[in-house]
């Protein structure tokens, strides 16, 4: 364990929060109040895009590894909503983009936390 692995694990903390945090205020944002379409209620679009985001805050706030991998999974429904987007709406492919970003940085930045993280604490894969 050697002094730029630990600011690496650190500053890919930093960038995976940023990217989750953006991610959990940015959908409610461009759903309700930035799109002009009305397809999805306030409150449907709140539960199907805002609560799976919730799940993991505990642990990615306190730093667990476990928690940033599979915290992966839940982007990936930002990720694929982001490319669906950009396939079928012309009108809204700026905030389809915005979101693609965001998603994709939270993804690669929670992966290599969760590796070197797990590697500084001797965590191993079983086999």
């Amino acid at each position: 364990m050697n002094n730029t692995q630990k600011v690496s694990t650190k500053t890919l903390k930093k960038i995976t929060l940023v990217a989750y945090f953006s991610l959990l205020i940015y959908m409610p944002l461009w759903l309700i109040v930035l799109s002009d379409s009305s397809a999805l209620s306030a409150p449907l679009t709140l539960i199907m895009f805002v609560l799976p985001l919730l799940l993991p805050i505990k642990g990615l706030v306190q730093g667990n590894p476990y928690t940033y991998a599979w915290s992966n999974f839940i982007v990936m429904i930002y990720f694929l909503h982001s490319l669906t987007t950009l396939w079928v709406s012309a009108d809204e492919k700026l905030w389809a983009l915005a979101e693609l970003l965001l998603a994709t940085i939270m993804f690669i930045a929670a992966s290599y936390y969760a590796k070197y993280r797990g590697q500084e604490l001797g965590l191993s894969i079983r086999k």
